[in-house]
């Protein structure tokens, strides 16, 4: 297990950083556009495109640094409010249900990506599953984090960090 952790920490890192490279992209390129179009009254015919698609893609990596963080909406209140056996159970169900819910993203994002190849982004001459790959590749990197999240409670850091709740 201690490897699989090490290798969360790797590809939650990775993650972290193109997520914040793809925002980066995505608020330069949205300036970009605003300039164009209201400075200049020329607006880029590109740049919304790969704005949207970098957001996509910040997105989708950022979840997984989320799960690490354990920053994604949960039912933190009822959890802390039951037994910590009962309360560690929820959290483990909660995430049993995140895994099979990006286990399927994961699978038909994967088969929308292939779908759509022929297709090319509106103003750009590149196919639009460069967007799409984003929900496999961002559910790839979800799945390993939940997993890991599950490990890391099942051997007591849930525990940890509730009772520090507490104090």
């Amino acid at each position: 297990m201690r490897y699989f952790l090490r290798l969360e920490d790797f590809t939650t890192g990775v993650a972290q950083r193109l997520s914040i490279a793809f925002l980066v992209i995505a608020a330069s390129l949205a300036l970009y556009q605003v300039i164009t179009r209201f400075a200049f009254g020329a607006p880029s015919t590109w740049s919304e495109v790969i704005t949207r698609t970098a957001m996509i893609w910040s997105v989708f990596l950022g979840v997984a640094v989320a799960f690490k963080h354990g920053a994604m909406i949960s039912v933190e209140v009822i959890q802390t409010s039951l037994p910590p056996r009962i309360g560690l159970g929820l959290y483990l169900l909660a995430n049993v249900g995140s895994l099979i819910f990006f286990t399927v993203l994961l699978w038909q994002g994967y088969l929308m990506t292939l779908r759509v190849m022929p297709q090319s982004l509106a103003a750009l001459d590149i196919s639009i599953a460069w967007a799409y790959a984003a929900l496999p590749v961002g559910s790839g990197f979800i799945l390993i984090s939940v997993a890991a999240a599950m490990v890391r409670a099942a051997q007591g850091d849930w525990l940890i960090a509730r009772n520090a709740e507490d104090t």
